[in-house]
């Protein structure tokens, strides 16, 4: 009964715990599974109890490391297209996001569905911009 609470609770220490990470890429990618178990949690509290606070709770943390993965990423200053190697994963982990989330879309009422359409808009932004970054090499002014 206790691990099924803690299962449920938000994972907001473990964002913290992204952010307090010095190594930028390794920031980015504690941030990455943190957005994955937030959107697991997200899926079990809608299926399971349908308490749409933990849903919303849940989704807004996903944005949050999304977004912060990907500043991390830029933080280094890198060249995707030089560099590939987290970028690529990052925007292979992001994709896999957007598939999760639009097998919840599936499951969930169209009345519920608001808040995980803002969520998928953030994941889809970083991952076109991940991506754009790996094929497109240098911008030439």
């Amino acid at each position: 009964m206790a691990f099924a609470m803690l299962a449920a609770a938000p994972g907001w220490a473990s964002l913290d715990a992204a952010k307090a990470e010095p190594n930028l890429e390794k920031r980015s990618g504690l941030a990455l599974d943190n957005a994955t178990r937030a959107l697991q949690s997200a899926r079990d509290a809608y299926l399971a109890q349908g308490d749409m606070k933990q849903v919303g709770a849940s989704l807004l943390e996903v944005s949050a490391s999304v977004e912060l993965a990907y500043d991390s990423l830029l933080q280094t200053h890198k060249i995707p297209s030089r560099s590939p190697k987290y970028f690529k994963k990052a925007e292979i982990e992001t994709r896999g996001l957007l598939r999760r989330i639009d097998d919840l879309r599936e499951q969930m009422s169209v009345d519920d569905r608001d808040a995980l359409e803002k969520v998928r808009a953030v994941v889809q932004k970083v991952h076109e911009s991940l991506l754009e970054g790996i094929m497109g090499g240098e911008k030439k002014e």
